[in-house]
């Protein structure tokens, strides 16, 4: 594939229909300001405090397990 083709296709790819790859969607229902006490503060402290007693938990009340790394590449051309 020539190099502006991948360029443009690449590029395309990212912005359509909607730019990025990656779509931020709730888990939990925000229908309440009681849900929202829970999801933030002061909810959000009690998650936090077991996490701290146990470390393992964040892979309990985060979504830490569903995240990879994503290393920069320095791109040659």
């Amino acid at each position: 594939m020539g190099k502006n083709r991948e360029r443009r296709e690449s590029l395309v790819y990212h912005a359509k229909p909607r730019p990025g790859k990656i779509e931020v969607v709730p888990t939990k229902k925000y229908n309440s300001q009681r849900d929202l006490a829970l999801a933030y503060s002061p909810g959000v402290a009690i998650p936090c405090q077991e996490i701290e007693k146990d470390p393992s938990n964040v892979y309990k009340y985060t979504n830490k397990s569903n995240l990879v790394l994503s290393s920069q590449m320095e791109l040659q051309y």
